[in-house]
C-alpha cells in the first residue's frame, strides 16, 4: 500500500462509498488512507516496485495475492505479466484508481475492499502472495501476519519488503510509532518446519521515480516458500 507509513494522517473525513461489495475492516483505517489519498491527485509513482520485479521475475506465473495494492502499480504489472491477480485494499480512493489503471492496461484483476486480517480470503490459495511496505497494523493476536502465511498455497511463496531501519525508530509527535505495525522479522518468527527461507536480507533500493516514499534508500527483502 505505502512505502511511507510514518506520513499516515490522523483520520478526519469520512470515507467515500465504494463499489466493491462494501468495506470490511477498521473504519478508521479506511478512513485515515482514504485521507491521505485524497490530498493527492497520485500518491505514487505508477510503476511497480523494484524488489516485486527482481523477485519475481522467475516464478512462473498462478494466482497473485497484491496486499496494500494502493493504486495498482503492482497489481497491474503482475496482470500482465500473465497472473491471475487478487488485489486487497482498505482505501476505496486508492481502489478508484487501481480499477481505473487496470482498465486502461486492459487487464482483469479480483478487487477486495478489506483489511487483510478480515477479507476472508481462501486460504492456501495463492502461488505467491506479495507485500510491497504493507501498513499492517500489529495486534496480540498476530492476525495479519498470520494472514499474510495462511494465504500461500504449498509450493508457494511470501513476499514481504519493507524500509530498512523503519522498524527501529523512536515514537514521534506525528503519532508513527514501529511498535503499531507489522515488519518482516514479525512474520519471520512464526515461520515452522514448513517453510523455506530463500531471501533474508537488507538491500539497495531499486525505487520507481516520483512518487512518495523516495527518500528511503534500503529495502528489507524477505521471500519464503511453503513446502507443504
Amino acid at each position: 500500500m505505502t512505502d511511507d507509513i510514518a506520513a499516515s494522517p490522523t483520520p478526519d473525513t469520512p470515507s467515500p462509498t465504494d463499489g466493491y461489495g462494501g468495506y470490511v475492516g477498521d473504519p478508521a483505517v479506511r478512513a485515515e488512507w482514504d485521507d491521505r489519498y485524497s490530498d493527492r491527485h497520485q500518491l505514487w509513482s505508477g510503476r511497480p516496485n523494484g524488489a516485486l520485479v527482481a523477485e519475481v521475475a522467475g516464478l512462473t506465473p498462478g494466482r497473485a495475492l497484491d496486499v496494500g495494492c494502493g493504486e495498482g502499480a503492482d497489481t497491474v504489472w503482475l496482470a500482465r505479466g500473465g497472473w491471475d491477480v487478487t488485489a486487497v485494499e482498505v482505501s476505496g480512493v486508492a481502489l478508484e484508481r487501481a480499477t481505473k489503471h487496470a482498465r486502461d492496461a486492459g487487464v482483469a484483476v479480483r478487487w477486495v475492499h478489506a483489511g487483510l486480517a478480515e477479507a476472508a480470503l481462501p486460504p492456501a490459495s495463492f502461488d505467491l502472495v506479495s507485500a510491497q511496505y504493507p501498513a499492517l497494523l500489529r495486534t496480540p493476536d498476530a492476525a495479519a501476519e498470520r494472514a499474510l502465511l495462511a494465504a500461500v498455497a504449498p509450493g508457494g511463496v511470501l513476499l514481504l519488503v519493507h524500509h530498512a531501519g523503519m522498524d527501529t525508530r523512536q515514537a514521534h509527535d506525528s503519532g508513527f510509532d514501529p511498535a503499531d505495525y507489522v515488519w518482516p522479522s514479525m512474520v519471520a518468527a512464526l515461520l515452522d518446519d514448513d517453510w523455506v527461507v530463500e531471501v533474508d536480507e537488507q538491500r539497495p533500493r531499486v525505487a520507481p521515480d516520483g512518487g512518495a516514499g523516495t527518500h528511503h534508500t534500503d529495502d528489507l527483502v524477505l521471500r519464503v516458500r511453503r513446502l507443504r
